[in-house]
């Protein structure tokens, strides 16, 4: 992937080496490594997988804790891995402030926060383990960088364009919080059952897997991003993390009933959508039978 000399965003806070223990739960997270720790996370990091099914299924935004309030905002270091997230974000400010010009609309862009082990959000504490996440009660995405290295060594998924595909898909999050989705999504689980919950989390995530490919057509358009092999690893990355590689790999078998983000098929099948069309009206999984 080509990124560097590219712009890099100011909407970066990093909070490693804080001694921060967060908020108790109460939020809502809305992640594309959410599904990783109620599967997977008890088998790699030892975490009670209740933990994240709490923050899966949690109530309304919660009020910013003291810790939250407290936090100094610094700069992020200026290591390669740092300056990469700092692009990429600064891409996707880059598409998205355009596809809502184009709508005659205004594109307010999320903050990042980039942690280690254990922070507070507006959604209560956000954990390592779970993944990176968007929050949005406070519009901003958070990550542990260390996810990445679980990418590579956990689920063989590699490249700098597979990782920018994660913070594009948290990015998506945030394009459907602007749009009124998140909440009205939220809204209609409340009402729901457990497994029509779970299929409005899957539409929900699968439009993110889509904003994220339309992410990706239009920063190769502009900035021509993309090098041989990117669009691959990208396609792994949304394989290894779907549902049922997901639950093979932790458990032996796939229930389908309990998915919340989506086969891997399904996730495949809408980032392509989006990379391919470039349109975000081509990303709406909630009007769709077929997913």
């Amino acid at each position: 992937m080509k990124w560097e000399g590219n712009r890099e965003s100011d909407n970066v806070e990093d909070r490693r080496g804080d001694e921060n223990t967060g908020g108790g739960l109460g939020g809502r997270h809305i992640g594309i490594g959410s599904i990783v720790i109620a599967l997977v996370a008890s088998y790699f990091f030892g975490v009670n997988p209740l933990t994240v099914l709490s923050l899966l299924s949690g109530g309304g935004g919660g009020q910013v804790s003291t810790n939250q309030q407290a936090h100094q905002s610094r700069p992020a270091a200026n290591d390669r891995e740092t300056k990469f997230v700092r692009t990429v974000l600064a891409d996707t400010e880059d598409v998205w402030t355009e596809l809502f010009r184009a709508r005659s609309a205004q594109y307010t862009a999320p903050h990042l926060v980039i942690f280690d082990n254990l922070t507070s959000t507006a959604c209560g504490k956000g954990e390592s383990a779970t993944g990176p996440f968007y929050c949005p009660s406070d519009s901003k995405v958070y990550i542990d960088l260390s996810f990445y290295r679980l990418m590579r060594d956990r689920f063989n998924v590699g490249g700098e364009f597979a990782q920018a595909y994660v913070i594009a898909h948290e990015v998506g999050h945030h394009v459907q919080n602007l749009l009124g989705i998140s909440e009205k999504v939220h809204d209609a689980r409340a009402r729901a059952s457990l497994i029509q919950g779970n299929a409005l989390s899957v539409r929900m995530e699968l439009q993110a897997d889509c904003f994220a490919g339309v992410w990706a057509f239009h920063a190769n358009q502009a900035r021509s991003i993309l090098e041989k092999g990117d669009v691959e690893t990208a396609l792994n990355a949304a394989t290894a993390i779907g549902d049922d590689a997901l639950q093979r790999k932790a458990q032996g078998q796939v229930v389908p009933d309990s998915f919340t983000h989506g086969s891997s098929e399904q996730r495949v099948r809408w980032f392509s959508r989006g990379l391919e069309s470039g349109k975000m009206e081509q990303c709406d999984t909630f009007q769709t039978k077929q997913l």
